[in-house]
């Protein structure tokens, strides 16, 4: 497992999940100040300072309720609403994209162009608000000086780290469907045509050398699909043409996307299923993932504004249904964040994240980048 993984989960789900609030946005007529207002806000939320150092440390994958937790936290970072159904939706759409970019990827290396495809997409949605630009364009930075130093193969553990993340899920999606990109039982189809990885060559030659590393012999073979040769290698700069299209808004064109549960995912539900039993400290840790992503209390709209609620369903009455027929051990029951709402507990939380800022020496015995909520173990 990479510790490197996780900043490169959050920002590739949380540019999916603009691109779908943006659709969803527009095919609900929202006013046009509203919706941006939506976007802005999310957006600064998702991009703040303190929360992009913490999740930059080296640490293992939040788990995948945490991780939900978070988003959710994100989603209702401004007037904008969602019931459970929606939110479910949201989340399985998030993941799904995700999923099939990183199996799509030419080379482990190409998830990091994935990455800024997103997030030169999210520099669109925000093109005429400076300071947020600046959040992002300092993020794009981060990136380019963590990761352009990696290896191949620990660009291959963190692309390994992110299918065990999504090896169970195998919901059905109708733009993957219609696309065939992927089979009724939720699970993708891998294709066997179009270009081949950056530095590779195209598959149907063989060549032999002699013990000296002299070619001696040249065997071809024909093969089932039609490869290619990319013409150059995608920009991982700050601003360039990235060339890989993965990653990029698959929801630019509006039409209508829905999300089954297939056979294979009810299958697994139970390996999937993580302890209901109660933890009172994941209950803490999670308040603190909240704190870490801006401290905001969920906004409620003040003066002359009104909030709203998204529907991701077509109709009220499918987001009804979608919400009864979901099975009950994969919906995500999102525990409610108390830290912003009894003052005892924010002055103790306020005061953990105080002492989390000074600058210690570390234990001669302590690991690099511990994860977040093992910070709240240790005190």
């Amino acid at each position: 497992m990479s510790a490197r993984t996780l900043p490169l989960l959050f920002l590739n789900l949380g540019g999916e999940m603009l691109y779908i609030l943006d659709q969803r946005l527009r095919a609900q007529s929202i006013p046009g100040e509203k919706a941006r207002k939506v976007m802005n806000d999310i957006i600064t939320t998702m991009f703040n300072k303190k929360f992009m150092e913490e999740l930059f440390k080296p640490q293992e994958l939040y788990s995948k309720k945490a991780l939900r937790t978070v988003y959710d936290r994100l989603a209702h970072a401004s007037i904008m609403r969602l019931n459970q159904a929606s939110m479910d939706k949201l989340y399985d759409l998030m993941t799904m994209a995700f999923k099939y970019q990183v199996l799509l990827c030419p080379r482990p290396k190409d998830i990091l162009l994935v990455t800024f495809n997103h997030l030169d997409a999210i520099k669109d949605f925000v093109h005429d608000s400076p300071g947020i630009l600046n959040q992002v364009d300092e993020t794009f930075r981060q990136l380019i000086e963590t990761y352009s130093c990696l290896s191949a193969g620990e660009f291959q553990l963190i692309r390994q780290t992110l299918l065990i993340f999504f090896q169970d899920m195998h919901i059905r999606v109708s733009i993957f469907l219609k696309d065939k990109v992927q089979n009724s039982n939720g699970r993708f189809v891998l294709p066997i045509s179009g270009p081949v990885p950056w530095g590779t060559e195209v598959p149907g030659l063989i060549r032999m050398f002699n013990r000296n590393g002299d070619e001696v012999k040249r065997t071809e073979f024909t093969t089932d699909g039609n490869y290619v040769t990319p013409q150059r290698e995608g920009s991982f700069e700050l601003y360039g043409d990235r060339v890989l299209k993965l990653g990029t808004n698959m929801y630019s064109i509006s039409r209508p996307v829905e999300t089954h549960m297939s056979g294979s995912s009810k299958n697994v539900a139970s390996h999937a299923k993580e302890n209901i039993a109660p933890n009172p400290l994941a209950k803490e840790e999670l308040n603190f993932l909240a704190r870490l992503l801006g401290g905001l209390e969920i906004k409620e709209p003040a003066g002359s504004e009104t909030g709203f609620r998204l529907n991701l369903f077509t109709t009220d009455d499918e987001e009804e249904h979608a919400a009864l027929t979901r099975p009950e051990e994969l919906s995500y029951k999102v525990i409610n964040i108390e830290a912003t709402q009894e003052p005892a507990r924010r002055a103790e939380l306020s005061r953990i994240l105080g002492e989390l800022e000074v600058a210690e020496p570390r234990p001669a015995g302590a690991g690099k980048g511990e994860d977040l909520l093992a910070l709240m173990d240790g005190l």
